[in-house]
């Protein structure tokens, strides 16, 4: 087990822990929570040695295995398949051991480095790597692709699949979430709680939290406080203990009476949808962490638009995509199509689909961001976009200040024509810098020195400060805390305009959205489920690829693209005999090996051979355990194969 008796850690002059006892045992799966800036990354620090306690006792188990995702950003050549696969520490280890066993011509060395590296698991090391890669939204045409080819936050994902691809006893998951889509996102729920080891992870995901803990470890005040149950079982243990505080209560019924507002508006839509059900269980979740909420000082509101223009938008028969370039005679790509729908004020709207179906491509095109391919769209007259780009924060200028950000924005508003009454005297954007807590000297501190959770408050700012009536959100959440996000779901909640939302954070779709458009299979449509549904949707997508990964020939290009060939090709096919017969021959071939290979694993383990048959045997398993998969990507070509013919026949 892990204990911490009477820790105290500082970061420079900042004391973190001030003499914080906990025991953490074996298997559990731990949320830690608290408040940013508390020491949830520095007791990851200390866990993984890289940071060292002041005072008191610190014990992990000196045979622990740690996995962690590594922060830095991966710069290789090599695929993303052999990427993950060298993630496997224990493997690797194996494989070098092998090389210098050969090397030394030393028999039993040879022979121990062989099972040594069976028992690593080298046969099944693409496939075990590739439905990993497969599980968090990579594509099969992407297994071979190098690292240095895909742009940063699907790099943080490998990083993820390499940490994951590493047998552990202790997994530490620093806000494992940011980067991921709701679909990899929920595959990796699934992943998690399958997981046999101590898990520690710190994340602002409510939802992902609640699913994948059973212990919550809180920091506060430079202690640590252990609650069993998940986030929201800790939630309302710590809104029990805060309602007992009487110096909190006046604040706490403020928080109340600024939710009962969010609570009364959707429970007469209750009966009308199935969403609408499980968003009453979202609000009245809501009335329980407000005296939650009255620990933070942070809370802001959208102020009424100027206009509301009904329909927002109209689209007719649009086609979202990506145009060719001028210099490129290529057609453009289009990814959504022939879409002809309206949005309405006052509309609250999520946005699903699977990743790579268009979802940020529909978000961008109604901003503006990229041209229709084809089609209209009509704006109402009067329409006020505010658009939160996934890459948002990294458009900031990382020179210039907070201030530097607002007064800019007010002259380009100003020359567009877009400004609705707000204040532009800089002691005005001063003040209102102030309310999302840029204050004092913040409003000169650079953005590039500032945190990803500062930086999404400042874009968050600058948004409510242009008074949109149609709000345009893909993934706000990524870098704010749970004080934030909660928040934001409660002044979007109260906010009079349109709302079309992309999120992975499901407590955030639930509270804010009344339906759900799916981007799907090149078109849009309504989603008639509630958030459940959709999950359990993505649940079956995800079995669907591991069991395409289950046999290591179905995850590597070599087969795929054979197959893939194959299964458009319209050619006369052979005839069902010879393909039977064929496959009857690889069949009897791969059972003749697997005995082999069953019968060399016992006589290894015998401490009867010499040696020379040690390494004899030893050299004879492993070329067995090369030759298996080349028959098994045989063995699926042919049975696929012979499934066209019969379909064909």
């Amino acid at each position: 087990m892990i204990t911490l008796k009477q820790i105290s850690l500082r970061r420079g002059t900042k004391l973190l822990l001030d003499q914080a006892s906990v025991t953490l045992n074996p298997g559990e799966k731990v949320g830690l929570v608290g408040r940013n800036g508390a020491g949830k990354s520095s007791l990851f620090a200390l866990l993984n040695r890289s940071l060292q306690e002041d005072s008191g006792e610190f014990h992990i188990p000196t045979q622990w295995r740690m996995g962690q995702v590594a922060q830095e950003m991966p710069e290789t050549s090599q695929s993303a398949t052999e990427f993950v696969i060298d993630g496997d520490t224990a493997l690797q280890l194996a494989r070098s051991e092998v090389t210098a066993a050969e090397e030394s011509n030393d028999g039993e060395r040879m022979a121990n480095a062989y099972m040594a590296l069976s028992d690593a698991g080298e046969h099944d090391a693409p496939a075990r790597a590739q439905s990993l890669i497969l599980g968090l939204g990579f594509k099969t045409s992407e297994l071979d692709n190098p690292v240095n080819s895909f742009s940063g936050g699907w790099r943080m994902r490998l990083q993820l699949a390499r940490a994951l691809m590493s047998p552990s006893d202790l997994l530490l998951l620093d806000e494992p979430t940011n980067h991921l889509d709701l679909d990899a996102l929920v595959w990796l729920e699934s992943w998690l709680k399958r997981y046999e080891g101590t898990l520690l992870v710190i994340s602002h995901d409510r939802e992902f939290l609640d699913a994948v803990t059973q212990v919550t470890l809180h920091i506060d005040a430079a202690k640590l406080m252990r609650y069993g149950g998940n986030y929201s079982k800790f939630e309302d243990m710590r809104a029990e203990q805060m309602n007992l505080q009487q110096n909190a209560f006046a604040k706490q019924q403020d928080k109340i009476a600024h939710l009962q507002k969010f609570i009364a508006r959707f429970k007469a839509k209750a009966s009308k949808a199935k969403q609408a059900q499980s968003r009453v269980k979202a609000l009245e979740r809501m009335e329980k962490i407000a005296p939650l909420l009255s620990e933070a000082d942070f809370q802001f509101e959208f102020k009424p638009p100027a206009h509301l223009p009904n329909p927002m938008l109209s689209m007719q028969n649009v086609s979202f995509g990506y145009p060719s370039s001028e210099s490129s005679s290529l057609p453009p790509t289009v990814i959504v199509q022939n879409i002809s729908r309206s949005v309405l004020a006052g509309q609250r709207i999520g946005i699903l689909g699977a990743n790579g179906q268009g979802k940020s491509t529909v978000v961008k095109t109604i901003a503006r961001s990229l041209q229709a391919v084809a089609g209209e769209i009509t704006e109402g007259k009067g329409l006020n976009i505010g658009y939160f780009a996934q890459q948002e924060l990294d458009v900031l200028q990382p020179a210039d200040n907070p201030l530097d950000h607002m007064i800019a924005l007010s002259k380009r508003l100003t020359q567009n024509g877009l400004l609705t009454g707000q204040a532009t005297r800089e002691q005005d954007l001063r003040s209102f810098l102030g309310q999302f807590n840029f204050s004092g000297d913040m409003v000169k501190q650079t953005v590039g020195s500032m945190s990803g959770g500062e930086k999404a408050r400042l874009v968050l700012c600058m948004l409510v400060w242009q008074r949109p009536n149609l709000l345009l959100l893909d993934e706000p959440t990524n870098h704010l805390d749970l004080a934030t996000r909660e928040a934001l779901s409660v002044a979007l909640n109260e906010f009079e305009g349109t709302v079309m939302l992309v999120s992975h954070d499901r407590a955030l779709l639930r509270a804010v959205c009344d339906e759900f458009w799916m981007v799907s299979r090149g078109g849009i449509s309504p989603f008639d489920g509630d958030l459940d549904d959709y999950q359990r949707f993505l649940l079956d997508e995800a079995k669907r690829l591991k069991a395409m990964a289950a046999t290591p020939a179905s995850t590597t290009q070599a087969v795929v693209k054979p197959i893939e060939k194959m299964a458009s090709a319209k050619p006369s096919l052979p005839s069902l005999k010879h393909l039977q017969k064929e496959l009857a021959q690889v069949e009897s071939k791969m059972q003749s090996l697997e005995a082999q290979r069953d019968a060399l694993h016992a006589l290894l383990a015998s401490a009867n051979l010499s040696v020379s048959d040690l390494a004899t045997n030893g050299k004879a398993l492993k070329q067995i355990e090369e030759e298996l998969p080349a028959l098994e990507t045989q063995w699926l070509a042919l049975t696929e194969q012979l499934d066209h013919s019969v379909v064909a026949k």
